[in-house]
């Protein structure tokens, strides 16, 4: 897991490299529920904040 302090240290190349790996989890997670193997729903809120926290950050480097 990231902690929001660790996100904001990223480099943009590294965010960008995050987003992609979190989008795979995700889509594995909701693959996982649909077959009924995933055993913690929260992984799927979990990747889908950390998505948007890169994201959010990725858009204030790309202004700055």
């Amino acid at each position: 897991k990231m902690k929001k302090q660790e996100i904001k240290k990223l480099k943009k190349n590294e965010i960008m490299t995050n987003i992609d790996k979190y989008k795979k989890d995700l889509f594995n997670l909701r693959f996982q529920k649909t077959n009924g193997q995933l055993t913690s729903f929260s992984k799927i809120k979990y990747a889908k904040k950390t998505i948007a926290r890169l994201k959010t950050l990725l858009k204030g480097k790309i202004n700055a």
